[in-house]
């Protein structure tokens, strides 16, 4: 392989070198020459100066056939620490992790004004007993409103700027969908020859794309509205003012609408098959919809019907009769997920159905794109995700533009409520240890 020149290096070489060992876990000086191209005076140095800042360590040595064993190196996790922070409805979902993106704290709570997110963040890192000075910062996330919002969340750019001053610390901001996709991205070692994508399931529905090792954002950082992709050109009416959009049949709030149509209790009864509580990390019923792309205004059926006066399922407090009665959706959705898991035949035919339509529209994003490794993700995917799942791959094994060249391999996420959380820390870790890969977010 011919090598670059040693002044070449510099800080995207590091950001290479970087990604390359959190992606291979373990590897050798040696190892690292022959995969990246660089020169080996200039993996030395760079190798070198990670050392020094304490973003890897030396953790052994292996066999070699050349005689001398060779020194491993590998990311040192607890060196340093990404704070994320995602913006629900209601809630607030707090999230630590390490540099392999590893979570070390989670808190979720009650969502507070916007001027006392930096108490938040001191009560929380706080708690954790992390260090200021081995935190690397704060990214906060939220869901992409509609282009004619006009109660949309209070504006993230002003937000990041306002904590950046208050914190002393960077603060970037990004849409839920695309955090999620780098979070599976970083803590899944993904290689960054990988062209990876992230389905997120929540109210609505987003996706997010990392090609060689960085988030690909669009023009106006708004790429992955995989939601408005159109499965049906004279279908349900999107408050995007397109028609037929994906997540008007596939998302979290789509579904509890058809469970409704169907006459599915949404509640109580047959459905409801135990508590919603998740264990003691969750805080109540307002942690169910921590990780919904925003309020139900962001995914919801728009307080109408969807076809031939069919309820829609609204947001908590948006008032009126709804099929949905005093459960919130997410709790609601999570009821048809249960049941459709554990064998009610009716709530099965629902997602399932739900999840076809969402094959549609992942096939024709894996076919634009190329993609090789899709995982799916967000508070749609936590119960359901198989249900999903199963019908992208038998989808995308049939109707894959590229599935006699290579697989599409569809994974569940292992965290699917805290994704966005996880991904908005892992943007930080990222930011700090592998710079280049996230231009124009930083406060």
């Amino acid at each position: 392989m011919a090598r670059r020149e040693a002044p070449a290096a510099g800080p995207g070489s590091r950001a290479l070198i970087v990604d390359v060992i959190r992606s291979a876990a373990a590897i050798s000086r040696v190892e690292l020459a022959d995969l990246t191209g660089l020169t080996q005076p200039s993996i030395s140095n760079i190798v070198r100066d990670l050392i020094a800042d304490g973003i890897i360590h030396e953790i052994g040595s292996a066999d070699s056939v050349r005689g001398k064993p060779r020194k491993l190196i590998a990311i040192k996790p607890a060196n340093r620490f990404g704070i994320g922070f995602h913006l629900g409805p209601d809630t607030l979902t707090c999230v630590a992790v390490d540099l392999t993106g590893g979570v070390v704290g989670r808190e979720v709570v009650p969502r507070p004004p916007a001027d006392r997110l930096a108490r938040q963040f001191d009560d929380f890192t706080a708690g954790l007993d992390l260090p200021r000075s081995r935190i690397e910062g704060l990214a906060i996330v939220a869901p992409t409103p509609y282009p004619d919002d006009s109660a949309a969340p209070d504006g993230l750019p002003a937000l990041r700027a306002g904590l950046a001053d208050r914190l002393g610390l960077p603060v970037m901001a990004e849409n839920d969908a695309a955090a999620a996709a780098l979070g599976e991205f970083w803590s899944r070692r993904v290689s960054r020859e990988q062209a990876f994508g992230c389905i997120y399931l929540g109210s609505g529905i987003g996706a997010g794309f990392v090609f060689g090792g960085a988030l690909f954002r669009g023009a106006s950082f708004d790429a992955g509205e995989l939601g408005h992709v159109s499965i049906d050109y004279a279908g349900r009416e999107c408050p995007c003012g397109n028609r037929g959009c994906v997540e008007r049949y596939a998302s979290m709030a789509a579904v509890v609408a058809d469970a409704a149509r169907a006459g599915l209790p949404l509640a109580s009864g047959p459905l409801d098959r135990g508590p919603l509580d998740r264990g003691p990390l969750d805080r109540g019923p307002l942690d169910r919809g921590s990780l919904d792309r925003g309020s139900l205004d962001r995914g919801s059926l728009d307080g109408g019907s969807l076809d031939g006066g069919v309820p829609s399922a609204e947001p908590p407090g948006a008032g009126g009769g709804s099929a949905v009665g005093t459960a919130t959706m997410s709790s609601a959705y999570d009821a048809v997920a249960r049941a459709a898991v554990t064998g009610d035949a009716a709530a099965f035919a629902v997602l399932d159905r739900a999840a076809g339509h969402l094959a549609v529209a992942a096939t024709s994003m894996v076919n634009l794109l190329d993609l090789g490794r899709v995982v799916l993700t967000g508070p749609g995917a936590a119960l359901a995700g198989s249900i999903y799942a199963r019908r992208l791959r038998t989808h995308l094994d049939r109707t894959a533009h590229s599935r006699r060249r290579h697989p599409v391999v569809v994974e569940l996420s292992a965290q699917p409520r805290d994704a966005a959380s996880i991904g908005a820390a892992a943007l930080i870790v990222q930011a700090a240890v592998a710079p280049g890969h996230t231009p124009g977010t930083s406060g």
